[in-house]
């Protein structure tokens, strides 16, 4: 029996549903795949306790992973999601690796958020001019 390389059985690429995110980035928007990436490394609490952590200095695996009850590593594995997305960088000084925040990808999140803020607050005034005018129309 042969076997297939690159897709599950019964898996049809152009058939499958796009995401807008997966849209996006087919589109040419690669800071959106960036964007993904850092809300996706800010989805779980440990990560999000290590980058709190990191704000306060650098510091190295042993001293980040002190904290958690979990193998070591399972929590690499955290920084290794961290360091992929850009929040942290690593340097390696004989055998110890220490972690320091990147705050860079920070503010893309942030800038992605604000935007999101700013159109939902102008369409939700939209939506009160609207209410507002049918109320004076109603009179």
């Amino acid at each position: 029996m042969k076997a297939r390389k690159g897709k599950a059985h019964g898996e049809n690429p152009e058939t499958q549903a796009v995401t807008p995110q997966a849209a996006g980035r087919q589109q040419g928007h690669p800071r959106a795949a960036v964007v993904d990436g850092v809300f996706r490394a800010l989805s779980d609490p440990t990560r999000r306790a290590v980058l709190e952590r990191l704000s306060v200095s650098p510091a190295s695996v042993s001293e980040l992973a002190a904290p958690y009850r979990m193998a070591l590593p399972s929590f690499v594995e955290h920084l290794r999601v961290l360091e992929r997305s850009g929040l942290v960088r690593s340097r390696k000084v004989g055998r110890v690796r220490t972690y320091q925040l990147a705050p860079e990808r920070l503010k893309l999140a942030e800038d992605w958020l604000g935007r999101q803020r700013r159109m939902w607050e102008q369409r939700l005034d939209r939506l009160d001019a609207y209410l507002l005018k049918m109320k004076e129309d109603s009179k």
